[in-house]
């Protein structure tokens, strides 16, 4: 990976770091390597995490958009140990011009779960965490089974060869995540563009991204305000009785109704069609999971650590203070980014780690984050993807690639990683 020529000359937001001397017995900032994040064919790691991890796992990095640059963590360890240190706080990205994926955030940087510290991210997680107890997962999975039966049994009415990306992973996220956020089913195909929207990369997509960003909010807004006076059981009557009792403000009840539409929607779209495919191309993990669904909920998180589900990384964080993180010292004022995708595929911790195996033990893999941010939708996520994977082996047991595997058509220039059309038979 090229180092970045525009690390030679002098950078405002990142000047400390080059112009420092090391200390005694401290080896010297590592160069600034540009990192463009392209598109990689189907779910094979990308390589510069791969470098990273063997030869500088903690270095600096230049992403395609925003200013200066950021340090990159990669190893299992070190990313645990930034996600839940107090030293590295979200709430002091907003506002900094940062060097990052995507030109605009995808969340608020006001008023969401995603850039805030606690105290404060400690009670908006309280309220959120409401919607997702074991008691709503409970009601939730007889009706997620049952769409993905009505699914799968069309696609079996409309015959061999068909698409499980338009026939199950494509509809059958929307649908949980409609009835768990309360909205109606006439409504939702508006609600499912615009949150593949807001997850598009790349400068030609700016204003897309805003356009659709305008467009949820006021979607959320008028659900929230009906919410009030009709409730259900569903997050939006959550987040609308806290809003109308002053435990969250309107924007805060807005912003986190946004960021469930994000994650729930076409992430999981994306991420579980990733995992069919990984069965799909991994046959005898396939045949092991035939013969022994119970091992369904291993295989699942097996295939959460395995898949990468995303390109590049996510949010980053701000050094409050001057921390050692792998033998380097990351400044006060420093911007630094994990690589969760790395962690998860770290030989120190996961043995063989580009090995798809379901009999795997040891630590629990990182693909829902870790620390304060660990992603609540995460008991969800792991609903879904048991439902959909054990629904289609119990009425699909010979289902199998209807084209070779580097014919699959994957998504590109988008933050989420994932097959646009997942061709099948059986």
């Amino acid at each position: 990976m090229p180092l970045d020529p525009a690390s030679a000359s002098p950078d405002p937001v990142c000047a400390r770091p080059d112009a420092s001397p090391a200390p005694p017995g401290r080896p010297a900032a590592p160069p600034v390597r540009f990192w463009p994040v392209e598109d990689l064919p189907g779910l094979d790691p990308d390589p510069f995490l791969d470098e990273l991890l063997r030869e500088e796992p903690v270095t600096r990095i230049r992403l395609p958009h925003g200013a200066g640059h950021a340090w990159l963590v990669t190893r299992y360890e070190d990313v645990r140990f930034v996600t839940s240190d107090p030293r590295f706080s979200r709430e002091r990205v907003v506002g900094r011009d940062v060097t990052s994926m995507r030109p605009v955030p995808v969340a608020s940087q006001t008023a969401g779960l995603q850039y805030i510290d606690p105290p404060r991210h400690t009670r908006l997680r309280r309220v959120v965490a409401r919607a997702f107890t074991g008691r709503s997962m409970r009601r939730i999975r007889p009706l997620a089974e049952h769409r993905a039966a009505e699914l799968l049994d069309g696609m079996r009415r409309a015959g061999p060869p068909a698409d499980l990306m338009e026939h199950l992973h494509g509809p059958f996220p929307l649908a949980v995540l409609r009835d768990f956020l309360g909205v109606e089913e006439k409504d939702w195909h508006h609600w499912a563009e615009t949150g593949e929207a807001l997850l598009s990369a790349g400068a030609q997509a700016e204003e897309r991204s805003r356009e659709a960003a305008r467009a949820t909010r006021a979607r959320i807004t008028e659900l929230l305000r009906h919410r009030r006076t009709e409730p259900r059981d569903d997050l939006a009557t959550v987040l609308a009785q806290a809003a109308a009792t002053g435990e969250i403000s309107d924007d805060e009840a807005l912003s986190l109704a946004m960021a469930v539409q994000v994650s729930g929607g076409h992430a999981v779209r994306s991420n579980s069609g990733s995992m069919m495919y990984a069965l799909l191309t991994h046959p005898e993990q396939l045949d092991r999971l035939r013969r022994e669904p119970e091992l369904l909920p291993r295989a699942v998180e097996e295939l959460f650590r395995y898949v990468p589900h995303r390109n590049g990384v996510g949010i980053p964080r701000i050094a409050t203070e001057d921390v050692e993180v792998g033998g380097r010292l990351i400044r006060a004022g420093d911007v630094v980014y994990n690589a969760y995708l790395a962690a998860n595929r770290d030989p120190a911790v996961f043995p063989d780690p580009d090995t798809l195996d379901f009999g795997r033990a040891g630590p629990a893999h990182l693909a829902f984050g870790h620390g304060p941010h660990h992603c609540l939708a995460a008991v969800m996520a792991r609903t879904e993807a048991e439902v959909m994977i054990g629904s289609v082996l119990t009425r699909f047991p010979g289902i199998r690639l209807a084209v070779p595997p580097g014919e699959v058509e994957f998504q590109r220039r988008g933050l989420i990683r994932g097959p646009r059309t997942l061709p099948v038979t059986w």
